[in-house]
């Protein structure tokens, strides 16, 4: 007979559980015999006693077969089935091109991707500020742009890792989010129900990052890595700079139209440019699309240069419902704010540092991103053309452009970004776009 108490009572004193046991506790947990305090009581004695690599596989794939999977065997595919995932940042907007990029190189991508919560920006929240896109696609849907286009991204289904929707709104009230273990079989639940052949894990580090420092971000990637390669899907992570923000711009509408100029040769960040490419060359060697880096970024290079990445993308925005001519005409389409007007920061020197976080914040509090999760967004407000760290001030140069809907707005959002900057007398040296490669 099976008794919570019990796996409850052996994590509380550190010892170590079986995949037997931890199955059933999530069986449990998804169809309501494990009540809430006892799935308080099992994140916390987790939380305090940890898990070893064994478990955190055993619990990763137990939450991923809680619910659906997806299996693309039948489907006919003829190139492997990849994703990213990233812990998020501000001005991370690698998604809308790496998915489009790697599936111009033959891979098919089912993208699961999240909306924003507090200072990072969600995915899926930047495609809805295109007309008619729909990111809360049906399994079929799904399936059918996957095959026609080549990739589709969208929000998780109802029945994707259910126990982990109910462990993680438990963990959020319970204090128990950061911990390595459950955020590794949160993260890899989802991202293994999609029936991936291979992953790249992106973990940012610095001001704007999830993890609170460089060794926990390390820590954090080294799990991902073990535990999904563990549960038989190849995955390598990079570690990746988010000390500033990654692209040009931040928020919603702003962050697309990036992405489609980036896309279509109009403009690149530098920045972003190197981590994008880095993120899917990686996945271009794991799926087997490429025998080496350099192989696969020649590859990247002559999809972006002969148009067929911007052309996968245009499928997949009209697959999924919006304009046909969407990136030809994107400007038409994506809202603009009411208020556009440059930032300046008085003072000379050299900008040395930026609080990514509170770069993140400004967004939010211009009604670009939640402070709660029912929150209504504002997809036309952001920031755009911020500063890098290393520029210079100078009278006549501004910091960035701010997009807000009121005068108001625009004051108090404009303070904010200037006290997310710390200037001084000399440079600073440049920060690596990627620190770390972990396999």
């Amino acid at each position: 007979m099976f008794l919570p108490v019990e796996v409850i009572r052996r994590k509380r004193e550190g010892l170590e559980l079986s995949e037997q046991e931890i199955r059933q506790f999530i069986l449990g947990v998804t169809d309501d015999s494990v009540s809430e305090g006892q799935v308080a009581a099992f994140a916390m004695a987790t939380f305090f006693k940890g898990m070893n690599i064994e478990e955190r596989v055993a619990l990763t794939c137990a939450m991923r077969d809680s619910g659906d999977t997806l299996k693309w065997e039948h489907e006919g595919l003829t190139g492997p089935v990849l994703d990213k995932h990233s812990t998020g940042g501000i001005g991370d907007v690698v998604s809308l091109m790496l998915g489009p990029m790697v599936a111009a190189c033959g891979a098919f991508v089912p993208m699961i991707s999240g909306r924003g919560l507090g200072h990072t920006g969600g995915t899926l929240d930047k495609l809805d500020a295109i007309p008619g896109y729909n990111t809360s696609a049906s399994e079929e849907l799904l399936r059918k742009v996957v095959k026609e286009a080549g990739i589709a991204i969208v929000g998780q289904t109802g029945e994707l890792a259910p126990a982990d929707k109910r462990i993680y709104g438990i963990r959020d009230v319970t204090a128990t989010v950061d911990s390595i273990d459950m955020i590794t079989a949160s993260i890899l639940a989802k991202k293994l129900a999609e029936g991936l052949d291979a992953l790249v894990m992106d973990v940012k580090v610095g001001s704007g990052a999830f993890m609170p420092t460089f060794q926990k971000s390390v820590e954090l990637a080294e799990s991902i890595v073990r535990v999904a390669n563990g549960a038989g899907v190849k995955t390598t992570a990079l570690l990746t700079d988010m000390n500033q923000a990654l692209a040009s711009s931040a928020g919603n509408a702003v962050e697309v139209r990036e992405a489609v100029e980036y896309l279509t040769g109009k403009y690149r960040n530098e920045r972003l440019h190197e981590i994008t490419m880095a993120q899917s060359a990686e996945l271009l060697v794991s799926g087997g699309l490429a025998k080496d880096i350099e192989e696969a970024t020649d590859k990247l290079n002559t999809v972006l240069d002969n148009g067929k990445a911007a052309e996968i993308f245009g499928k997949m925005v009209h697959g999924l419902g919006g304009p046909a001519d969407f990136v030809e005409k994107y400007d038409e389409y994506l809202p603009k704010a009411n208020i556009i007007k440059p930032v300046y920061m008085e003072g000379n020197g050299y900008i040395t540092a930026m609080n990514a976080r509170e770069v993140g914040m400004t967004v939010v509090q211009l009604g670009g991103g939640r402070a709660v999760p029912t929150d209504q967004l504002n997809y036309a407000v952001g920031i755009t053309d911020i500063c890098k760290l290393g520029d210079k001030l100078a009278a006549d140069k501004p910091i960035a452009m701010l997009h807000a809907d009121d005068e108001a707005a625009w004051e108090q959002a404009a303070q904010k970004l200037r006290n997310a900057l710390t200037v001084s007398e000399t440079a600073p040296e440049a920060n690596p776009c990627v620190y770390k490669r972990i396999v």
